[in-house]
């Protein structure tokens, strides 16, 4: 009875017609594509400035970008108070307690293993969106799903080669630990993300609606620094060139990246935005060996023709 109840349940607005000659769950891909092309020169510049200024910077100029598109565009009038507050509400939880804590974890355990821990927000965004959209997914979209999840996993865990171990993949403090901050990063992820479905109406502009969601994590992670907290600093000299990756950086991960996964929202499922938004790892794979030289492990490519087979799955049952 429970069941069949939740299964009928509806979002609060009605669902988007989608103006796509495709799945509009594929915009998650692209924005995955963002991220993974972001992240293939932002590290430097990162590792330079520090994880929380980086962040901080980046929303600056995506919030600049987004809140110029939509001025010239006109069409923050999409918006109301309401939806304003569920945007506030996202960018707090997914923006500001989602990649802090996520900081947190990778500091405890190394970038391998809170990749790990993170990509589960993708099951948890695929579980959420069934209890409290009422989504329901067919035999060949969970199959696609299952997929998706294991080549993510199978590629980060194990795409370092034989020898290179790093002191990065040392534990700091207790492992429980740890595990806990990886896992409510990715519950912060998935929940960000899923607050904002029910209100994406069809009047509803993507880009208008970032805006806002970024705006209010800068806010977040403005307080770090007003309540002197010395990690929130930055202390790097900076070089043009550097703000130049900073502000390249933001277009593609912030602005591009987050706008497409809200216009997924906005017309297509929540949970399978949330499992194609991430095969981000697998979509850096190629990056890095053409920028390395380096071949990837057969882990890593293993884990990559897992998850081409999921999203292959998933995108032709919807199409």
């Amino acid at each position: 009875m429970v069941r069949d109840s939740l299964h009928r349940r509806r979002p609060i607005l009605p669902p988007a017609v989608s103006p796509f000659p495709f799945p509009p769950e594929s915009l998650a891909v692209l924005a995955a594509a963002c991220w993974a092309l972001a992240a293939l020169f932002s590290a430097p510049v990162a590792r330079k400035m520090g994880a929380f200024a980086f962040t901080r910077w980046r929303m600056v100029f995506a919030t600049v970008m987004l809140g110029g598109w939509a001025s010239l565009a006109g069409t923050w009038g999409s918006l109301n108070l309401a939806l304003v507050g569920v945007l506030v509400l996202s960018g707090f939880i997914g923006i500001f307690i989602g990649d802090t804590v996520l900081f947190a974890c990778m500091n405890r355990l190394g970038p391998r293993r809170s990749g790990i821990l993170f990509a589960t927000h993708s099951m948890m965004s695929a579980v959420l969106a069934a209890l409290f959209l009422g989504e329901r997914m067919g035999a060949v979209a969970m199959l696609g799903c299952a997929l998706v999840l294991s080549g993510v996993m199978c590629a980060i865990a194990f795409g370092k080669r034989a020898g290179s171990a790093s002191s990065l993949e040392a534990t700091r403090g207790r492992l429980a630990v740890g595990v806990g901050l990886g896992l409510i990063a990715a519950l912060g992820q998935a929940l960000g993300t899923l607050v904002v479905k029910p209100v994406m109406g069809p009047d509803v502009d993507p880009v208008a609606a970032s805006a806002v969601r970024m705006a209010a994590g800068f806010g977040f992670h403005a307080l770090l620094l007003l309540v002197g907290w010395k990690p929130a600093r930055l202390t790097a000299v900076m070089a043009p060139r550097d703000w130049q990756l900073l502000a390249g950086s933001a277009f593609l991960s912030m602005a591009m990246g987050m706008t497409l996964i809200l216009a997924a929202l906005k017309y297509g499922s929540a949970g399978l935005v949330g499992m194609l938004s991430s095969v981000s790892p697998i979509l850096l794979l190629p990056l890095l060996w053409w920028k390395t030289k380096v071949p990837p492990t057969l882990g890593a490519m293993a884990g990559a023709l897992l998850t081409v087979a999921g999203v292959v799955l998933i995108l032709a049952r919807l199409h």
